[in-house]
């Protein structure tokens, strides 16, 4: 199967992008696409056919049907409608809305049957209980073999389970992938479920004075203590089956939100009994957990003590409650911790200089005539003072679509596997992108007739070879002799996060992208109105397309910018869970002390001196969960951290930040209650003594 790309789909006078790929006919069986019209049996036999989805039918031919129409593609060649998929769903990986048989691409002749060549996925469906990693000791030298040893890549099979939460690999071993969001979403949805359950537990030991008589006069009448357990764990399950009810509430309203930030397209299958089984699991360990201590803890009353009014809820459960707060705030904390972390680091990568001007840049995708009308469209933009400067290349400046190995050149040791990075130009290219040339000169076969095997190199590529003066060196690549010209200041071609990579940059017949630098003098709705028409005149069979450098550069930051939101509005959720435990908490501590406080303000007690003396103990634990959740949020961020190559350095104004934070919204959550008893009037609390 060829990788998905877009191309012009034409019914009538009607024309549209859309993604398709080119595959073999077993791939409709291998997955058993589901086929609303036609079948996977014949669909692609023929080398005009085509199949498509109900969601490309509806995009091109509405209402009508769809079966045995004729379409073009890229306004060259008919296809005729064999198949309609059934629209295939938003969690598969395939994001295809045709498909065209490999016949097609054999007898275009583009079909590359070079082993090294990785432009297509190939699937295999293997027989029932057969052993992947039998398969894979049999297949580990396929390519070596059928290469005549000169590729030493081993071959291996990726089960599909692991598709799309293990795709990162590191030597042929899978290292993580989508995975590690996963683990990291699940870890603050436990810490925040903790903290809830914390705040049950806490509150519930704390009122225990409300239904310690209740618990005496039950012991009194026969109750047993297996009884009343199993009866406050009932109540605590109870209540965690209603609060299930409002999330799932919650979740409806939220989920189009949560769906935006995510950039899928989640939804809650009530049909799926296994949603029912997990949803049952969790709210029962939720109602035991949160449940267990105050059952427990309430059940172990004596009935005489209790009775006689001896009873002290507050003495009896200060140590574990003290424990439960601490708990509470060291995750709460280490989630302040690793927020400002994460958006450290997402900033730390969008400050990297990216090594080239994207101001004023644009790209098109070439279509169409594009390619044979290349040197017009250069001509003219140029001519008419559109453009200060224009080049080809394989792909987008802002990405990197090529690489190799097995380059040579003058003292390069035997077989080595070091990787190099690949783009192809025509001319200009340093020139058109802005970028700076720390030795030589650009690319310009418009001057130098000789530059067709001319080449530019990064400055890691010059420190991979060991050149000291590399401008006049040779390089063999792709079976020709180039002669640097020129060396480019590295620059971000992939990831911001990562290393700069060995990078050549050659003239090559299989450019893909022009990339155009606007003239700044004039307004960009005036370049970009230029740009149409100079486009249109020349490919005008399709419609006109562009993307600033700028924007496509700014999706490189997608993944992080998204976690780093996630983190931020749960670490948020989290806080405020936790502050709530500690304004309960706050409002039960000073009722158990107003009589207290009555006798302080008779004595000469401040307003102030009676709000720090409330505040102090809930300060001093906040205080203790900083020292507990420091450390470990160092740990675990360091250990983040090392997933990027381009990171920061955790300083200590992180937790003195994050501490300060903790302990301003834990007082300011404590203040409102203390300055309410400090004001109260003494006289209330005192008349009854």
């Amino acid at each position: 199967m060829s990788w998905g790309g877009e191309r012009l789909v034409s019914y009538k006078e009607k024309g549209v992008f859309i993604s398709g790929n080119i595959c073999d006919p077993a791939l409709l069986t291998i997955f058993g696409f589901p086929f609303k019209e036609g079948s996977a049996k014949n669909a692609l036999d023929g080398i005009y056919s085509i199949v498509i989805t109900e969601k490309m039918a509806r995009k091109v031919f509405g209402d009508e049907p769809a079966m045995n129409k004729i379409l073009k593609i890229d306004n060259k060649d008919n296809f005729k409608v064999t198949g309609v998929l059934k629209d295939l769903p938003n969690n598969t990986r395939f994001g295809f809305e045709y498909l065209l048989p490999w016949k097609y691409l054999v007898k275009e002749g583009n079909e590359n049957s070079y082993w090294g060549n990785n432009s297509y996925q190939t699937y295999i469906e293997l027989k029932p209980n057969v052993s992947v990693d039998l398969v894979n000791k049999k297949i580990k030298d396929i390519t070596i073999n059928h290469s005549n040893k000169e590729e030493d890549t081993e071959v291996f099979l990726h089960p599909a389970k692991f598709w799309h939460l293990y795709s990162e690999f590191k030597e042929g071993k899978i290292v993580g992938g989508g995975i590690t969001y996963v683990r990291l979403a699940a870890i603050i949805a436990i810490f925040i479920l903790l903290i809830a359950c914390i705040n049950f537990m806490n509150l519930s030991t704390a009122r225990s004075e409300k239904r310690a008589k209740e618990v005496g006069i039950r012991k009194v009448v026969g109750a047993e203590r297996r009884g009343l357990i199993s009866q406050f764990l009932g109540e605590s399950i109870l209540m965690s089956a209603i609060s299930f009810a409002l999330a799932i509430l919650l979740v409806y309203a939220t989920l189009p939100s949560f769906n935006t930030l995510t950039t899928k397209q989640l939804t809650l299958d009530f049909a799926n009994p296994y949603y029912w089984m997990a949803a049952l699991i969790i709210v029962l360990l939720t109602g035991v957990l949160a449940g267990s201590y105050p059952a427990f803890y309430l059940s172990s009353f004596r009935p005489i003590k209790v009775l006689k009014g001896f009873f002290k809820a507050g003495n009896q459960a200060v140590t574990p409650r003290k424990v439960l707060v601490v708990i509470q705030f060291s995750f709460s904390i280490m989630l302040i911790i690793s927020t400002i972390i994460v958006y450290k680091q997402i900033k730390h990568g969008q400050g990297r200089p990216s090594g080239y001007n994207r101001e004023n840049l644009v790209f098109m995708y070439m279509t169409g005539d594009m390619g044979k009308n290349y040197e017009l469209i250069r001509s003219e933009l140029l001519n008419n003072g559109t453009a200060e400067s224009i080049c080809k290349t394989n792909s987008p400046v802002s990405q990197g679509w090529s690489d190799t190995w097995g380059v040579q050149w003058k003292g390069s040791p035997e077989n080595h596997k070091i990787d190099f990075d690949v783009m192809t130009c025509s001319a200009n290219f340093a020139k058109t992108m802005g970028m700076k040339l720390v030795d030589g000169r650009d690319i310009d076969i418009y001057t130098y007739k000789t530059d067709s095997l001319a080449m530019l190199v990064n400055e890691s590529a010059v420190k991979v070879m060991g050149l000291k003066n590399p401008v006049g060196e040779w390089v063999k690549n792709d079976e020709r002799t180039f002669i640097i010209v020129g060396v480019l200041k590295d620059f971000i071609l992939r990831s911001p996060y990562g290393d700069n990579k060995p990078l050549l940059v050659k003239p090559r017949n299989w450019d893909n992208v022009i990339t155009v630098r606007f003239n700044k003098d004039r307004s960009t709705q005036q370049n970009l109105a230029a740009l149409e028409t100079v486009t249109k005149k020349y490919n005008p069979a399709y419609p006109f397309q562009y993307q600033f450098v700028d924007d496509d550069y700014g999706k490189k930051f997608g993944t992080q910018q998204r976690f780093g939101t996630f983190a931020g509005v749960f670490s948020s959720l989290a806080i405020i869970i936790s502050c709530l435990g500690l304004f309960g908490l706050a409002t039960f501590t000073a009722e158990n002390r107003i009589k207290e406080i009555g006798i302080r303000k008779v004595l000469g007690a401040s307003t102030f001196n009676l709000t720090a003396l409330l505040s102090k103990d809930f300060l001093r634990l906040v205080i203790i969960a900083f020292a507990v959740a420091s450390p470990i949020a160092w740990w675990a961020m360091t250990k983040w951290l090392a997933d990027y190559n381009y990171r920061i350095t955790i300083g200590w104004w992180t937790f003195a930040l994050a501490g300060l934070m903790a302990v301003s919204i834990a007082l300011l959550t404590i203040s409102y209650q203390a300055i309410k008893a400090a004001l109260s009037n003494p006289v209330k609390s005192l008349k009854t003594e």
